[in-house]
């Protein structure tokens, strides 16, 4: 799976929805394609979208959401709906990380210095953790196709399929590539939009449009803050992963074993 596009399954309401496995890991292999899914929240979904959606077989999704987002944006789901839905219960102060970056009248610059510094402290928001846990721990269990998504997809997911990037021993710079991809891949254009509009709507009209397009993008700089926090503490992902996210030698393997090829 060379091409980004291939990754990308084109849905009408559902942004960012794709397949992060197909790339190579170190000591030869690959991780396994069909199994491991990310995307935005699935509220606005069409009903082809459900369809579309039902046809992966996905047994276990992973909602890094605070239970106040999961109110506000309640996710569709196909008919006869049977995966487990995997969450930590409590609130994320109701902020996603683009919207916790966008208080006041900020410019371009302001943006992308408060979504690093909201990425450095990603490793250790609460729920966030909490919900990595169970979504480490479902991967080392079951042999299965899962999706794990957030809001608009790209930042508390961007952040989660980097750690099992890493673990799965994916390069650096496969994993930047395809945290990259959020800026390509379906309708950007609409996922600006909404996003800004639901920003605009919570803090005014002051923010600019360059300042929106920060807030709704990714960038290398922001996922390097928090692989950053990763490495000062714990020396790399692995470590990370042992001392806050509880995985052991033994769930790792397992979770390799599942996902290698």
């Amino acid at each position: 799976m060379t091409m980004s596009s291939e990754r990308v399954l084109p849905l009408s309401g559902v942004h960012n929805f794709r397949d992060y496995g197909g790339y190579a890991v170190d000591g030869g292999g690959r991780v396994r394609e069909g199994l491991l899914w990310r995307s935005a929240h699935h509220e606005a979904a069409t009903d082809d979208d459900l369809v579309a959606i039902d046809a992966l077989g996905l047994e276990t999704v992973v909602d890094l959401r605070g239970d106040d987002e999961r109110a506000l944006h309640p996710c569709r789901r196909p008919e006869g709906f049977s995966a487990r839905v995997l969450f930590a219960e409590g609130n994320t102060a109701g902020l996603a990380p683009h919207l916790q970056a966008a208080k006041g009248a900020i410019d371009v610059e302001t943006a992308r210095a408060r979504m690093i510094d909201t990425y450095a402290g990603m490793p250790y928001r609460p729920v966030l953790v909490a919900t990595l846990r169970l979504y480490l721990a479902a991967l080392a269990e079951y042999d299965a196709p899962s999706l794990v998504h957030c809001v608009a997809g790209k930042d508390r997911t961007g952040f989660a399929v980097a750690i099992v990037h890493r673990l799965l021993g994916v390069h650096e710079d496969d994993v930047m590539q395809d945290y990259l991809l959020t800026n390509r891949a379906g309708k950007i254009e609409e996922r600006i939009a909404q996003g800004g509009a639901h920003i605009r709507a919570r803090y005014g009209r002051e923010i600019s449009d360059e300042a929106i397009r920060m807030l709704m993008s990714v960038n290398p700089a922001f996922l390097d803050a928090a692989m950053a926090t990763v490495r000062r503490d714990h020396g790399d992902v692995a470590g990370y992963a042992e001392a806050v996210l509880n995985l052991t030698p033994a769930m790792r393997e397992a979770i390799m074993d599942k996902l290698l090829v």
